[in-house]
Formats: structure tokens, C-alpha cells, sequence
């Protein structure tokens, strides 16, 4: 499938029925309201703080006052905005296209648009951010569900390329956007130096990171046998093997050891997980991600 033919009005009409979709999933499970609160001048009381000198006696609460002669200001919550940033895995090892004759990346962009549509329409603040050793780019924040074309626009053409290194991306990710929010991280994590580092830089930084990893499963079952020189396709070192039965089974068992670590990191950190092989459907991965509380009010 050409990159051109990724956004067409059938898919805009899929991301309509998702959409419908959700709002009856959210109103089935009564979730609240995902807005963030701060402390602000909202109307939803918070918390007593003690009087200085420069305070707003408006606020000072005369029944306490009268009952303990102390002056306590009264504290409300504000809402603001829910900030969702889409960090899209543009390394070369996404370019992989299996039977499907769809790449993980345009499946990645896929998944992006699709849970961009519903962030847009549910009048949150969507960004996008292509990664690999570094980021690629930036869709800064939008609001409102005719951004999507703009979505789409800034999606379409982006290319894969590069080795991947989430921490250095991460790292540079958290220092750039200091309003927090939702971090959705849609890759298929191959990176030497592993995951765990970059994902921990968005939680202690205070993100909340849905992690959705992309594969192939043509990636489980390669035509390869006999004696054979494999290069990697990001750091171009060379390797050379003897494909037999017996390595394939055990590289199977590495691929799904990695995903179970993967996933257990997670799991142990209460972070929402999510194995999303090419083979299915974008919008039905997109209802688990529903199911599980993932972008929903």
C-alpha cells in the first residue's frame, strides 16, 4: 500500500465509527472526566492553606474563621486541557513489509491518525512526534476534529530511516514539552540499548505512557535457511549464521521473551500495554485500547 492511499475517505469514515464507538464504551464504563486539575480559581473546592498578606480575602473562609479566629484561604480546582502526544517510531527497522503488503510504519501511522481522530474530538490537545536516534519533527498541539486533515498532512509523507535510541529521543522528548499529558509510544521497540530507560524518563517526568508495540508476524516465520550473512538493517553490522529449524524456533522463543519483558515492565509499573501485530486491523486494536481505558473520558 503507497503512503498516499494511507488517509482516503473510507478511512476517515472507520475513524467516524470509532469515534461513535467510544463515546458508547465510555458511557458504559461511567469514566470521569479526564481533564488535569490544578489548583486554580475554578468553582470545585480543593483545600485550605493558611493566609499571607497579599491574598485575596474573597476567598478566606469566615466559618472556619468564626469558629477558630484562623484566617485559611479556600483552594479550587481548575481544569486544564488534556495534552496527548502520539511519539511515532520512524527507525528503519519499521520499514520492514511483510505478505500484508503494509510496512509497521504505515501501520504505526495508521494507529497514530486513528487515536488522534478521537483525542481531536474529544476537544483534547493532540501532537505528534516522529522519533528514531533523535526526534524527527513535531506536530505541535491541536484542538478540535477538523485538525485531522492536518494530521494526515504531516503523517503522509514522513519516511522511515535510522537506528533507533528511545532514550536519547525520550530524553530530548521530556526536556522540549514541559506540559504533561498522555505519551502514547507506538514503536516496535528494537533498540540495543533496550526500552527501559526511556520509557522511566517519561514517568518520572511525570507522562503517563501507553506503550503499543508494532510487529510483524512475518518476522516470526522467515524464509531464510542454510548458511547465511545477515546485516542489521539500523547499525548495518554483519553477522554470519547457519539457519536451521532448531535457530528459527529459538529466535521465536528470543522474539516472544522480549515481548513478555516488555509487556511485565508494564504490567509492574501500571502502564497500559499493547501488542499490535500489522495483521490486525488498525481499528480493532483501536477498540482494545478503548476497552482497556486508554484515551476515553
Amino acid at each position: 500500500m503507497s503512503d498516499e492511499n494511507l488517509f482516503s475517505d473510507e478511512f476517515l469514515k472507520k475513524l467516524e465509527i470509532l469515534y461513535i464507538i467510544s463515546r458508547k464504551i465510555a458511557s458504559g464504563q461511567m469514566r470521569a472526566e479526564r481533564r488535569t486539575k490544578k489548583i486554580g480559581s475554578g468553582i470545585e473546592f480543593a483545600d485550605h492553606r493558611n493566609y499571607v498578606p497579599g491574598d485575596d480575602f474573597r476567598n478566606l473562609d469566615w466559618m472556619i474563621y468564626a469558629r477558630t479566629r484562623k484566617l485559611l484561604l479556600r483552594l479550587f480546582e481548575e481544569e486544564e486541557d488534556l495534552y496527548i502526544y502520539l511519539l511515532v517510531d520512524c527507525s528503519e527497522s519499521m520499514s520492514l513489509e511483510g505478505p500484508s503488503g503494509l510496512t509497521k510504519f504505515q501501520y504505526a501511522k495508521m494507529l497514530a491518525a486513528a487515536l488522534a481522530y478521537i483525542g481531536l474530538s474529544n476537544l483534547d490537545r493532540v501532537a505528534v512526534v516522529p522519533f528514531n536516534a533523535k526526534l524527527t519533527g513535531r506536530l505541535p498541539p491541536s484542538r478540535g476534529r477538523g485538525q485531522i486533515h492536518k494530521i494526515f498532512k504531516f503523517l503522509g509523507p514522513l519516511e522511515s530511516g535510522g537506528q533507533t535510541d528511545i532514550k536519547e529521543a525520550f530524553r530530548t522528548f521530556v526536556t522540549q514539552n514541559k506540559r504533561r499529558g498522555i505519551a502514547t509510544v507506538i514503536s516496535d521497540f528494537y533498540d540495543p540499548q533496550g526500552f527501559q530507560e526511556g520509557l522511566n524518563f517519561l514517568r518520572y517526568q511525570k507522562f503517563e505512557p501507553i506503550v503499543m508495540q508494532v510487529y510483524d508476524e512475518a518476522e516470526l516465520n522467515p524464509a531464510l535457511r542454510g548458511d547465511l550473512q545477515l546485516v542489521d538493517c539500523e547499525t548495518g553490522a554483519i553477522r554470519d549464521v547457519t539457519v536451521t529449524a532448531a535457530l528459527l524456533e529459538r529466535y521465536r522463543e528470543a522474539f516472544f521473551e522480549y515481548c513478555d519483558e516488555l509487556e511485565e515492565f508494564c504490567v509492574k509499573r501500571r502502564l497500559l500495554y499493547f501488542r499490535a501485530p500489522v495483521q490486525e486491523p488498525f481499528d480493532e486494536l483501536v477498540l482494545r485500547v478503548f476497552r482497556a481505558g486508554g484515551f476515553l473520558k
